[in-house]
């Protein structure tokens, strides 16, 4: 394949099996959409009690006692609070996260040139998914807000049901900060959680084609290919769940009551960086890694599926 544009200068839209046009950048959004919306919501019982365990250390001491005290208390349903507004803002998120990725790493590529962009790949990487995550967690902000408010407000005292949820963050909007009081402990949370999702993501399945899989990548079957995209996915999680802890834990402590009109320093230093940086993690990096491997499975599956070829490579 030929990394020539129809102009003959080299041109990063043209470096894959297919044109990264317009068409292509829609197919990526929308398996983007497919990635982080269904992972997300299929795991709002561990986000519930994560959550809980973050702003009631001393009543949800852990993911099987936090769960079973969410049962007792509140039934089957009150593991699965905040579906709704999970599944829409994770889905927005995806969205911009993988398919804006596409458009801004051809984009920096360009700018930077051949030389350079081979040079400098993990640069690009970085730059590509920051600028990216800028644009997702806009999108994501007020539904993830409504979604920390419906998972720890005690039984009774807020709507479980998402439109009503939505309804009533409106309404008690200068109490709550909402639609985007929560944007910059998000965008702290989460663009360090993006960069290095997607820079070990791309180092690690570089690592596997250049010394376990060293032939072509072409070459090797679309379920050796998914199955680095999950390892690389799994791996980059992991990573990804310790880096962004402590700004998870602010995000989950700001939905609390008494925590209202307080400033994020302020919860912060209340808290302190120990247990900001481990309360919940465990749970944590179970939840992450999981969903980041079947993320980046689900993305490339569709994107396999439609012609696009996978992520990744040497």
């Amino acid at each position: 394949m030929s990394h020539l544009a129809p102009t003959g200068k080299w041109d990063a839209r043209y470096i894959g099996p297919v044109p990264h046009d317009a068409a292509y950048y829609a197919k990526c959004m929308l398996g983007g959409v497919l990635a982080c919306g269904i992972t997300h919501a299929g795991i709002t019982p561990l986000d519930v009690a994560k959550c809980n365990m973050q702003v009631d250390p001393a009543k949800y001491k852990g993911l099987k006692s936090g769960l079973a005290t969410l049962i007792r208390e509140e039934g089957q349903a009150g593991i699965w609070k905040g579906f709704g507004p999970t599944f829409v803002g994770y889905s927005l998120q995806g969205m911009c996260k993988f398919g804006l990725y596409e458009v801004f790493k051809d984009q920096y590529m360009n700018l930077a040139g051949e030389e350079l962009s081979n040079k400098y790949k993990p640069a690009i990487w970085l730059a590509g998914s920051a600028s990216a995550e800028v644009f997702a967690d806009i999108a994501l902000c007020p539904l993830e807000m409504t979604k920390v408010k419906i998972q720890t407000s005690p039984s009774g005292t807020f709507p479980t049901a998402f439109g009503a949820a939505l309804r009533e963050m409106s309404r008690t909007k200068v109490e709550t900060r909402y639609p985007f009081g929560s944007l910059v402990p998000l965008w702290s949370r989460q663009i360090p959680y993006t960069m290095a999702k997607f820079l070990f993501f791309e180092k690690i399945a570089q690592l596997f084609y250049t010394h376990v899989f060293p032939e072509p990548k072409e070459t090797y079957s679309k379920t050796t290919q998914l199955g680095v995209t999950f390892a690389s996915g799994y791996l980059a999680g992991v990573v990804c769940a310790v880096v962004s802890h402590p700004a998870d834990t602010v995000v989950s402590l700001m939905g609390k009551p008494t925590n209202k009109g307080k400033s994020i320093g302020t919860i912060a230093s209340e808290t302190g960086l120990v247990t900001l940086a481990t309360k919940g993690l465990g749970t944590r990096v179970l939840m992450i890694g999981t969903l980041t491997g079947f993320q980046w499975w689900i993305y490339d599956s569709f994107k396999s599926s439609m012609g696009l070829g996978t992520t990744g490579g040497k």
